[in-house]
């Protein structure tokens, strides 16, 4: 199974594939969906829908695995992630994807075994899982790593559950 995990930002938005059979996990791709500098937010969501398509035509993932929001202090950069999120469930539903949704909690629990870790903790156990050289840099691109790693030990590679 292909999963596509994706960390959801308005100014940088995160992704990474990885395939499994349940126990083996590797590596396929990751980076960062990032738009022109003085980009208009609606020109941003536009550039961040038409990279996410490209990445689901070329990549064929099974499932697609995105961060929920999580409660900020700043309502207008929750509203802005809310927008961000809508887009990546918007292209996974159009390619008819099964889409999963976990919490911050989830992520950090699946991947650390600690709800509360902290976020080069949980960069470095994507490292280790995926017996990478390095930690994979951005940390936008090592969170959807982990976002996806989530969505293997919840569903343990065969992409059944339920989804959100």
């Amino acid at each position: 199974m292909r999963v596509l995990g994706i960390d959801p930002g308005s100014e940088t938005t995160g992704y990474g594939l990885i395939d499994t059979d349940g126990k083996r996990h590797q590596l396929v791709e990751y980076g960062t969906i990032r738009s022109r500098r003085g980009a208009s937010f609606a020109q941003r969501l536009l550039n961040i829908e038409e990279q996410l398509q490209r990445l689901i035509e070329k990549f064929r993932p099974d499932v697609v695995a995105v961060e929920e929001a999580f409660y900020a202090v700043n309502v207008k950069s929750a509203l802005k992630l809310g927008h961000v999120r809508g887009v990546a469930l918007l292209v996974a539903a159009r390619a008819g994807l099964p889409i999963y949704e976990y919490s911050p909690l989830e992520v950090k629990s699946a991947t650390v075994g600690y709800g509360r870790a902290e976020k080069h903790q949980v960069q470095q156990m994507v490292r280790v899982i995926l017996k990478l050289p390095k930690v994979p840099e951005p940390h936008d691109a090592a969170d959807a790593l982990a976002i996806a790693i989530c969505h293997i030990h919840h569903h343990g590679g065969r992409g059944k559950g339920r989804s959100r």
